[in-house]
């Protein structure tokens, strides 16, 4: 059921945003992004020809790379059509937060640099405020030597005491982004997550922080798959669509 929903968010998205006039599109990180790459593959050689794919991360490249697509850099390509990205939640506003993979720097870079950014999740990722269902707290990229400072920051000045440093699993020590910074989960309460922005600002302004994982007035649409087969779009002027996918 929840990869299912995954498909048909990811795919509708696909339909709707990526034309063919669009040839620079940037693919982002997480579960759903593999079913995003998989339409756009049956779009078919004849349009993917001419097109380049910006990847946010390891995980997105090999997906383009394994599909035979045009793989290219951010550096060459400033500018891009169209960025389709996974989620971790997304509010009412459109507001979300990622960095639950730790790409969220990456993930930020090709939104701003997108004429037209996307979101899509399944139905567990829609909510009206951040943090009632994705319950880590705030990812937080931050240089090692500043890790220890940003955390004691985060405890006592900006209302997240239960801020910790992201550990692997199956490896002693902190996760290390692609970047070789550490992550930081700051959860924060409902009241303070009602306004994401200031939260993020506040926290982007620590010294040692490189990004935060809130996304904050930056997506045109958020495509959400349903467990009854529809998906729910959501846009950045609050209008609210329920289409039934027929493939």
């Amino acid at each position: 059921m929840i990869e299912e929903s995954k498909r048909l968010a990811a795919y509708t998205a696909v339909d709707q945003h990526v034309k063919p006039e669009h040839k620079v599109i940037g693919i982002g990180s997480g579960s759903t992004v593999p079913y995003v790459v998989d339409r756009i593959v049956q779009q078919g050689n004849g349009l993917n020809k001419d097109r380049v794919f910006i990847p946010t991360g390891f995980q997105s490249k090999q997906l383009i790379v394994q599909a035979g697509l045009n793989l290219g850099d951010v550096d060459q390509y400033p500018t891009i059509d169209v960025t389709i990205d996974g989620a971790d939640e997304v509010d009412k506003r459109l507001n979300c937060i990622k960095g639950g993979g730790a790409c969220h720097l990456r993930e930020k870079v090709l939104a701003e640099a997108a004429r037209t950014f996307v979101l899509v999740a399944d139905y567990r990722k829609n909510v009206n405020v951040l943090g009632t269902n994705f319950k880590p707290g705030v990812p937080i990229e931050v240089v090692p030597f500043a890790y220890a400072k940003v955390l004691q920051n985060l405890h006592h000045d900006l209302g997240s005491p239960n801020a910790t440093l992201r550990m692997a699993i199956k490896k002693a020590g902190p996760v290390v982004s692609d970047n070789g910074n550490f992550i930081i989960d700051a959860p924060f309460d409902r009241e303070r997550m009602e306004d994401p922005y200031t939260i993020m600002a506040r926290i982007k302004m620590l010294t040692g922080v490189v990004e935060v994982g809130l996304f904050c007035h930056m997506a045109r649409a958020a495509y959400f798959g349903n467990e009854d087969g529809s998906v729910t779009i959501k846009w950045d002027d609050g209008k609210v669509d329920s289409v039934n996918p027929t493939d």
